[in-house]
């Protein structure tokens, strides 16, 4: 993997040095991994109490403002820096500073499952660089992924602007100078899908019941090409090839 792990540099040769294999682009949390499993109530509980002691608010206060902001901007720390000016670098690395390895929790040879895929894979997450690394290597992907496109490197025009934005998208299809229909998102949340299918990517749902929203996903959504439940799934039973083209 290269390093510095950073969007643009690599994406550049990445695109120079493709020979016609797809892009996998993979979101991290509830898709790589069951973050439902202890990770999302670390990172929910240290985000609380940052917010709180940021803003100077109580913890239900800084409970309510945290959902808010995530719902709004995809992210609670865009929402702090926005409106009250909070560092993001400082308060992602609070909100993230736990012992990640205690608490994963991931299918049975993942690495495997992810390496035979043909093409590149690329990490596109809307969590911070550190922690995905520190979540790869704990999983022992990091070997198997070209890079890593987190939080810090989604600013558009002075902005943050992670997933589900759809300038984002474009901004992945520049960066990679790639089309659109040779990039395959894999994800466990519906808007982000939705918003790279709108630029022409192919997209598969990771499915876990239990999972943030899980109750709402009933059958297959017209921009989901494959819904499966398992990363060991990609690539068995329906072959890249036999995705609809774009």
């Amino acid at each position: 993997m290269r390093d510095p792990i950073r969007a643009h540099p690599w994406a550049r040769s990445l695109a120079a040095g493709r020979q016609g294999g797809p892009i996998w682009l993979f979101d991290l949390d509830n898709t790589l991994h069951n973050a439902s499993n202890g990770i999302f109530q670390a990172i929910d509980q240290r985000m609380r109490v940052g917010v709180a002691q940021t803003l100077g608010v109580d913890m239900e206060t800084a409970d309510r403002l945290r959902i808010e902001y995530w719902q709004r901007y995809g992210a609670t720390m865009i929402g702090l820096h926005r409106h009250h000016g909070a560092d993001p670098a400082q308060f992602l690395r609070h909100a993230h500073d736990f012992d990640v390895p205690a608490l994963l929790s991931a299918e049975k040879g993942l690495p495997a499952h992810v390496r035979r895929l043909p093409g590149y894979k690329l990490l596109l997450t809307n969590a911070p660089l550190d922690y995905a690394r520190r979540v790869l290597k704990a999983l022992n992907l990091l070997p198997v992924f070209d890079g890593i496109w987190a939080i810090e490197h989604m600013q558009l025009q002075g902005r943050y602007r992670p997933k589900p934005s759809r300038a984002l998208m474009r901004q992945t299809l520049a960066v990679l100078q790639a089309q659109a229909r040779d990039i395959i998102l894999v994800e466990d949340t519906l808007r982000n899908l939705k918003s790279a299918r709108q630029m022409g990517m192919r997209t598969i749902h990771i499915y876990n019941a239990g999972t943030p929203f899980s109750a709402l996903h009933r059958g297959r959504d017209q921009y989901v090409d494959r819904r499966i439940s398992r990363i060991a799934h990609l690539g068995k039973s329906h072959p890249v090839e036999h995705f609809p083209a774009r």
